[in-house]
């Protein structure tokens, strides 16, 4: 076999058919599209348009609820993400690290209700770092590493220590 013997599968490409091009076509005059009408013309796409029939929107039942009007918008940020900032020289570790220290090092966009501290990754500095919320490992970790959070935002009861008393 060569380069040039190579050849698709009889069938594999289909021309497109070519609309509006004379009786002999097969598609021509009205170009498949029928006689006057909404559908005719163009720009038209009915969406979920069943022929008359009931569409299955609204055949099936309303089911659950979604409260994301209320959902709390966080930005998010990892400690691996911090500890490489760090390590770019982007963040002093000594300094308190809030959500401006945070944006202006590019690691987050916050969110309208502030920053939420998450574990995905290591992190080996001692940092200060001050967030609306944090998850329970996150804490964790930068408690070991010698550093402390303050969760600013709800749910600011929960820290590592309570974590051991529950």
């Amino acid at each position: 076999m060569k380069l040039n013997e190579l050849r698709d599968n009889p069938g594999a490409r289909k021309r497109r058919m070519r609309v509006g091009r004379g009786i002999g076509s097969g598609k021509g005059k009205t170009a498949g599209r029928g006689v006057k009408g909404q559908t005719s013309r163009t720009g038209v796409a009915l969406q979920g348009f069943e022929g008359g029939q009931m569409p299955l929107y609204r055949r099936l039942p309303k089911r659950g609820f979604n409260n994301a009007l209320f959902r709390k918008d966080y930005g998010i940020v990892n400690l691996g993400r911090i500890q490489k900032a760090i390590d770019a020289g982007k963040i002093d570790p000594e300094q308190p690290i809030d959500t401006a220290v945070l944006e202006g090092a590019g690691l987050v966009e916050a969110g309208r209700h502030g920053i939420r501290l998450l574990a995905k990754g290591a992190l080996t500095s001692r940092i200060a770092i001050s967030v609306a919320g944090a998850s329970r490992a996150a804490l964790t970790l930068v408690e070991q590493a010698g550093g402390q959070v303050t969760v600013t935002g709800p749910g600011a009861a929960v820290t590592a220590e309570s974590e051991g008393a529950a």
